[in-house]
């Protein structure tokens, strides 16, 4: 499609965002006359949101930036259902206290990316436990269940996929895409939202808010989806050794998250500064253009521009730092990630493959035998060949700490207390 006329578009196309629009010159015209409504649905199943997350979060944030109004959907109801899209099996059910308390996490990320207020561009964050939780499900079933054809929702993706494994869907599950759409013409009656986005796995369910509302309310409602992340090996985004990489400092530190960033693919460094940074697209270019050895300093400030947004621009200046001594001067910074061992059990010496999982440099023991035949872990900057190695007081560095390093850009270090 040529340019969009709204600068909302027009960013978003021009950044990487945009799978598919549903009448994209319709919402086109609508950005153009003034600020418009639009949103996104989290669950609430983790106390964090992860870096799978953050490609959504950046979208609501560039609504705002460019005069509309984003809300943020907390899925304090739908989070007891469970959405079975990308699903093998059934999500654990959570109690009311463990949705709240994860929707209190998740909280504190997005005021660092969108301003709340009352103001008409200022963000929202709903809770669609609000109406969900007090619907009769009879009166629910009658008007909204009508709406919906059983052959059409057994079509979709989510479902289908499912039941092609042989894995079971549960009618509760089954619900989701009926309490999705729902959500949508919800927040158009309260809000004027006339706009739901999402990752490109979620357009039958955001279409079906469209046809519901079309229905329901007689509303013009649009989707608009991102494509879904992988990076250039085909890797999902955000995945680390040690698991998820999240948002939350409590969860991730600022400099752990610095190094995923700094460990970019060379193939992703452009398209991961204009979706996960706010650098002008012209200071991107000058970046993406540079080529052999110098791309490092293009995902240096890919690393410290991304930190920046979630952890802000003293913690990310920080990351860089203590990375720049530990690599190229070789020293030991004070504020690598730590792990603390009793010094009685150190004192009586440690497993050096337990401690390698115990720091999440590897995933698990066998990973980190196959590191060590490949050379890949090392002690105080010594490659580990004995996977019996023990650390003990005598591997204490003057700091009186252990480095513990895979490959040449992570490390913990290990501190008995």
């Amino acid at each position: 499609m040529s340019a969009y006329k709204s600068e909302f578009l027009n960013v978003l196309q021009a950044r990487g965002f945009i799978h598919q629009v549903s009448e994209p010159d319709a919402l086109d015209a609508l950005a153009v006359k003034g600020p418009i409504t639009g949103y996104i649905g989290f669950d609430c199943t983790a106390a964090s949101l992860h870096v799978g997350h953050l490609l959504q979060i950046m979208m609501l944030r560039w609504m705002q930036q460019t005069g509309h109004q984003p809300i943020a959907l907390m899925g304090g109801g739908t989070t007891r259902v469970g959405d079975p899209s990308g699903k093998d099996e059934s999500r654990k059910i959570l109690t009311d206290a463990d949705i709240a308390a994860n929707l209190a996490g998740i909280r504190t990320v997005f005021d660092k990316f969108l301003t709340f207020g009352d103001g008409k561009t200022d963000a929202l964050m709903l809770n669609n436990n609000d109406w969900l939780a007090p619907l009769n499900y009879i009166d629910f079933l009658r008007d909204v269940g009508k709406h919906f054809s059983v052959n059409r929702m057994l079509s979709f993706d989510s479902v289908k996929l499912r039941l092609e494994r042989q894995h079971e869907l549960s009618f509760l599950e089954f619900n989701y895409m009926l309490l999705q759409a729902y959500d949508f013409v919800e927040l158009h009656k309260r809000t004027g939202c006339v706009l739901q986005m999402g990752g490109s796995d979620q357009w039958g369910n955001i279409v079906n808010g469209i046809d519901l509302g079309r229905r329901m309310a007689g509303a013009q409602l649009f989707a608009l989806t991102s494509p879904l992340l992988t990076t250039s090996s085909g890797a999902k985004m955000g995945k680390t050794a040690a698991g998820a990489l999240w948002l939350n400092a409590d969860l991730v530190s600022p400099y752990d998250y610095w190094q995923y960033w700094r460990n970019t693919e060379d193939g992703d460094v452009e398209r991961f500064l204009k979706l996960f940074t706010v650098l002008p697209l012209d200071e991107i270019a000058k970046l993406a253009a540079l080529k052999g050895q110098d791309i490092n300093e293009a995902k240096k400030v890919l690393a410290t521009e991304a930190t920046a947004l979630v952890h802000g621009r003293a913690a990310a200046e920080t990351a860089s730092e203590t990375a720049r001594q530990t690599f190229e001067q070789g020293a030991i910074a004070s504020d690598l990630p730590t792990l603390e061992v009793s010094a009685a059990e150190f004192a009586s010496g440690i497993g050096v493959v337990g401690l390698f999982v115990k720091a999440g440099l590897v995933a698990s023991n066998g990973e980190a035998r196959r590191q060590i035949k490949g050379g890949g872990l090392r002690v105080n900057d010594v490659a580990v060949t004995d996977e019996k190695m023990t650390l003990s007081k005598t591997d204490l560095t003057p700091e009186g700490v252990v480095k513990l390093s895979m490959g040449r850009k992570r490390h913990v270090l290990l501190k008995p207390v």
